[in-house]
């Protein structure tokens, strides 16, 4: 597949990734972070370090689950994939987390890897569908 394909796939998953994370933060499991994470949250975002995360992790997504899943033209392999990425993505950050900072609940651990798993795969699989409405199996 051509570079402008992933270009262009890359720019439709951006919007998809972006709603469904934001549910879940802004309004999903906006009180459980305040609630279990308030001795270390920032009272203001740093929307550059966000976005430029965002944007890097979504690459991620495309690069380690969809572009397999899209070239074994499989669905499942998409969401498989998608579902590895975030389990070992936000188990990683997440068991950092509890290593280095002060009172990091192991129910912050649990819920949000199942949230990174749940997010990423769907994603995936998201960003497999748009792939193949742009033509790309």
């Amino acid at each position: 597949m051509q570079a402008l394909f992933f270009v262009k796939l890359y720019l439709l998953t951006v919007p998809v990734f972006f709603a469904i994370d934001l549910l879940w933060l802004g309004v999903v499991a906006k009180t459980f972070y305040r609630e279990n994470l308030a001795h270390v949250l920032s009272p203001t975002v740093n929307w550059p370090a966000a976005l430029s995360f965002y944007l890097i992790y979504i690459a991620g997504i495309l690069y380690f689950a969809v572009a397999p899943a899209l070239a074994q033209d499989s669905l499942g392999r998409a969401v498989l994939n998608g579902a590895l990425f975030g389990f070992f993505t936000y188990i990683t950050y997440e068991l950092t987390n509890m290593a280095t900072l002060p009172s990091w609940p192991i129910k912050v651990v649990i819920v949000d890897t199942l949230w990174g798993i749940a997010l990423c795969a769907s994603v995936a699989g998201g960003s497999f569908m748009i792939g193949r409405w742009l033509g790309g199996v």
